[in-house]
Parts: structure tokens; C-alpha cells; sequence
């Protein structure tokens, strides 16, 4: 498993590589506090089944942001970074924020994506959307403690957050130091996601994977992806945006998907 960045002009975005295989498999997660940087083994933990048989990418967005970044423009960049690392025909997942950015790849450069899978994400921003990222930049220059447990509280199961929920404000205390701007911008980007329209653009095999309790992008993110795509899917029933984490599944049915 290696750290590494890669740089094109006046661009700068970390990432993270990991496994045997000759097949590319591009990860790119959702909107967070942490960077990519710094938790490659926690990645390779979480994607490790892949490790033996796919050579795996998971990129951050790029080091350094300005008002009005886009989706699409993270799209774009990512394309420059895997044409720079000779990455093309690649299987790519994208996570929430992640898979706003897996559309727009497969849109605009089909030759950079063979497969796709979409994960707790939607086409085209909503309530849901709009509701969680105000309410989330609010919180942030108010109150730490309550922005973190807002947060949680919102991707996690009510099962989760039922049993785990002690912990959240010690999370809070974990992201004192937190690049407070920099999460902004990327969040307000998620208001700039509008794909829907162009989804007929896709051509590539795709899977749709859902939370049927989803609070930051709502089960409908999932089914106009399925209604409009008409790919394979699967909606789980307890289980919210943090889907990807919780179930235990989630991983197998990508795994299932590629294969």
C-alpha cells in the first residue's frame, strides 16, 4: 500500500494505491473531514477484499480549493489524474459526494470508465441535499460538537446511533483543527450536482446500492439513478447513507458486480 500525490500543472491531489491485480478499481469517497492522506491503511482495511485481484486507486479531491468549485469540475480533474497515471477502462465506485463525481466521469470520458458502481448518491441535488448542507455549514462556524453529531446522526442508522451515540461528542473533539473553509466549499459543491439529464450519456454496466432510510440524499437519489439508468440495484432497509459502512454486504455485492 502506498501514499503518493499526483501533480498536473497547478493541480495537486493525494492519493492512495494498494493490490495485486492488473484491473483498475477507482474509489472515490464522499464529502468528509478527513483526507485520503494519512488513512491509507484504514482505506485498505475497509477495501481489502479487492486488494488480490484489482490494482486499487482511492483519490482525495485536490489539496488546494476556491469558491465555486464544482462537481464537475472535480470530474475533470480526476480524469486529468488518471490519464496521468495511465488509468483508463477502470471500474470506478464513487460514494455519496463521490458518485456525483463517478457521473460526471462516465459521462464525459467513457473510455476512463468500464464499470460503475453509485453508492448512497443521487443525479441532481434535492431537499435532502440542500437541507443537510445548510444546515451543516451553519453548525460548523457555530458549535463543532453539534455539526459532528448533526452529521452522524444523519448517516448512521437509528439502530447505529442507538447504541454508538456516547461516542459522537468525543468524535467532535477529534476535528478541532479541521480545514473549516475547505470543507465548506466542498460541500456547497454538492448544490452544483445536475447530471440527470445527461445520464442517458452513460453507456457502461452500472449498479445502484441505496438506503432505504438515506437522510442526506434520500431514498429518491437512489431510485431516479434506477428509474433512469434502468442498471441493476439494490435498496437496503435499515440502513441510511452510511450504508456503505453498516452493511456487512456491501462490499460483496460491488465485488459480485465486477465479476
Amino acid at each position: 500500500m502506498i501514499e503518493s500525490s499526483v501533480v498536473i500543472q497547478d493541480i495537486k491531489m493525494d492519493y492512495v494505491c494498494f493490490g495485486k491485480g492488473n484491473i483498475p478499481l477507482v474509489i472515490i469517497p464522499g464529502l468528509s473531514l478527513n483526507r485520503v492522506k494519512g488513512f491509507g491503511f484504514s482505506l485498505w482495511y475497509m477495501y481489502r477484499m479487492f486488494a488480490k485481484e484489482y490494482k486499487v486507486y482511492i483519490f482525495d479531491r485536490k489539496d488546494v480549493v476556491k469558491e465555486g468549485y464544482s462537481i464537475q469540475d472535480m470530474a475533470n480533474e480526476l480524469a486529468l489524474a488518471m490519464k496521468k497515471l495511465q488509468i483508463a477502462n477502470a471500474c470506478v465506485f464513487g460514494v455519496s459526494q463521490g458518485g456525483m463525481i463517478a457521473q460526471y466521469l462516465a459521462i464525459d470520458y467513457p473510455e476512463l470508465v468500464s464499470k460503475m458502481i453509485l453508492g448512497v448518491t443521487c443525479a441532481r441535488y434535492n431537499e435532502f441535499v440542500s437541507e443537510a448542507i445548510d444546515t451543516w455549514i451553519e453548525l460548523l462556524h457555530k458549535d463543532m460538537k453539534l455539526f459532528v453529531e448533526d452529521m452522524l446522526k444523519r448517516m448512521y442508522s437509528t439502530e447505529y446511533v442507538r447504541k454508538n451515540g456516547w461516542v459522537f461528542p468525543l468524535i467532535s473533539k477529534l476535528y478541532k483543527h479541521v480545514d473549516k473553509k475547505r470543507f465548506e466549499i466542498l460541500a456547497k459543491a454538492c448544490l452544483t450536482c445536475d447530471c440527470y439529464d445527461e445520464l442517458s450519456k452513460i453507456t457502461c454496466p452500472v449498479l445502484v446500492l441505496g438506503g432505504k432510510e438515506d437522510k442526506v440524499v434520500g431514498v429518491e437519489g437512489s431510485l431516479e439513478l434506477i428509474e433512469k439508468l434502468k442498471c441493476e440495484y439494490y435498496l437496503y432497509d435499515n440502513y441510511g447513507h452510511s450504508a456503505y459502512e453498516e452493511a456487512k454486504d456491501f462490499n460483496q455485492r460491488i465485488y459480485t458486480f465486477l465479476k
